[in-house]
C-alpha cells in the first residue's frame, strides 16, 4: 500500500493527481471500509459530486464480484476433482455387482453402424435448423443500441419549405433532409436545449425543428460524456423566446413501477410513449440511468422522460435489443449536475433550470399539448 494514498488528506485536487495504482488501491480501500472515518466522509462526498470516480467505484465493484465467483468455482471444481480421485470406480462396480447393461455390449458390438445413422439424423436435423433460420435467431445477441436516427429519406415539412423561399436567412441551408436526428427538449425560454450527445456527434453543424415545421441553428455550449449530455443554444435570429416552460426536474429518485412518459421525433412527426419504470439500474447496471419498459425507436434518444405529474426524471438515451421493454434513460439529478457544471465562459450566461411544474392538476392529453411546444426534432449535418 503506498504511503502517499494511506497519508493523504483527500480532496479533489490531490485525487486527480493520484497514479492508476494508487487511485485502484483507495478505491479497495474504501470497499473493504478500511479509511478512517474523515477520510471515508471525504471519499464519499467526493463519489457523489464526481461522476467519473462513482463510475468507476461502480465497475471496480462488479469486477471483484466477478472474481469472487470465479474464485468460488474453480474451488467447487477442485473439491470435485478430489472426491473423484478418492473414488475407485472399479471397486465400486464390484462390491455393487453391477454388471455391464445390454446397451453398452450392444454399443461394443455395433458401435460403427449405430454411428453412422448417428451421422446421419444429426446432419438432417442440423439442415432442418440451419434452413428455418434457427442458428441466425442465436446469433443475434442482445446488445445496446443508441436511438440515434437516420434521416436520409426524410422529408421537409410544407411550413419549412415555405420559410427557406420566403426568408433570405441562415434556414436556407436546411433544403436537404440532414444526416442523422433525435430528439431534444428545452431547458429556457431563450432556447437552451438538451439532448443526447450520441445524437449529434460528428456534426458539423446542428438544427432544431419545433412540432409546427419551423427549423433553427444552434451551437453546441457544452457536452458531458460521461452522462451521453449535449447543451445547444438556438441562435439563429428568427427565434422568439418562449412562454414560461410549465415542467420542472425531479430531484428526488423515481419511484420503482410508477407510470412515466416521453415524447419524441422517431419520425417526422412527434410521438408520444407510455410505460413504467422497471428497474434503478440501467444497461449493464449502469448506475446513471434508469430501465424503462416503454416503446422506442431511432430517433427517441434526447426526448424527455416525465412522471405523472409531468416532473422531468429522465432522458431517453438507448435501448436493448432482443429484449422486450428494454430503454434507458439517464436520471435528471445526473442532468441537473451536468448543467450546473457548465463553465460560464462556455455557456456564455448561467443556465437557470425552471422549478416550478405547471402541469401536475392536468390530464394526459392536456399534458402532451402544452409538452410538444418544448421537445423539437434534432438534425444533424457533417
Amino acid at each position: 500500500m503506498p504511503a502517499t494514498v494511506k497519508k493523504a488528506v483527500f480532496s479533489a485536487v490531490n485525487f486527480k493527481k493520484m497514479t492508476e495504482p494508487e487511485l485502484l488501491d483507495l478505491i479497495e480501500r474504501h470497499l473493504n471500509n478500511a479509511l478512517s472515518t474523515p477520510e471515508q466522509v471525504e471519499f464519499e462526498r467526493m463519489r457523489k459530486n464526481d461522476l467519473q470516480l462513482n463510475k468507476r467505484i461502480t465497475e471496480h465493484q462488479q469486477f471483484l464480484k466477478y472474481l469472487s465467483g470465479l474464485n468460488d468455482r474453480l474451488a467447487f471444481e477442485k473439491k470435485l476433482n478430489d472426491i473423484h480421485n478418492e473414488i475407485d470406480i472399479d471397486e465400486v462396480k464390484t462390491a455393487l455387482g453391477i454388471r455391464e447393461s445390454k446397451i453398452i455390449t450392444l454399443w461394443r458390438n455395433h458401435h460403427s453402424k449405430i454411428s453412422v445413422a448417428a451421422s446421419i439424423a444429426i446432419f438432417a436435423v442440423m439442415t432442418t435448423l440451419f434452413f428455418t433460420g434457427y442458428f441466425n435467431n442465436r446469433n443475434q445477441q442482445s446488445h445496446y443500441n443508441a436511438l440515434r436516427r437516420e434521416l436520409g429519406n426524410v422529408k421537409r415539412s410544407q411550413t419549412a419549405l415555405i420559410r427557406d423561399i420566403n426568408n433570405n436567412n441562415s434556414s436556407k441551408q436546411l433544403i436537404s433532409p440532414g444526416s442523422f436526428g433525435g430528439t431534444g427538449f428545452v431547458l429556457t425560454a431563450t432556447g437552451d436545449l438538451v439532448t443526447a450527445l450520441h445524437v449529434i456527434s460528428g456534426a458539423d453543424s446542428v438544427y432544431v425543428q419545433d412540432a409546427s415545421g419551423n427549423s433553427y441553428k444552434t451551437k453546441t455550449v457544452y457536452t458531458n460524456p460521461d452522462c451521453d449530455v449535449a447543451i445547444l443554444r438556438i441562435v439563429d435570429t428568427t427565434f422568439k423566446t418562449l412562454s414560461p416552460i410549465p415542467y420542472a426536474f425531479k430531484k428526488s429518485k423515481a419511484d420503482l413501477g410508477e407510470d412515466v412518459f416521453t415524447l419524441g421525433y422517431p419520425k417526422d412527426s412527434v410521438v408520444f410513449g407510455r410505460g413504467y419504470l422497471s428497474s434503478f439500474t440501467g444497461f449493464d447496471n449502469d448506475s446513471l440511468a434508469y430501465q424503462v419498459a416503454i416503446p422506442v425507436n431511432e430517433g427517441n434518444s434526447g426526448g424527455p422522460l416525465l412522471d405523472n405529474f409531468g416532473n422531468i426524471i429522465g432522458m431517453i438515451k438507448g435501448k436493448q435489443t432482443q429484449v422486450d421493454g428494454a430503454a434507458f434513460a439517464t436520471k435528471s439529478n445526473y442532468l441537473m449536475k451536468a448543467i450546473q457544471n457548465i463553465p460560464a465562459d462556455s455557456a456564455g450566461k448561467k443556465i437557470i433550470l425552471n422549478s416550478k411544474n405547471n402541469m401536475g392538476k392536468l390530464n394526459r392529453s392536456q399534458q402532451i399539448k402544452k409538452l410538444q411546444n418544448y421537445v423539437f426534432m434534432v438534425k444533424v449535418y457533417n
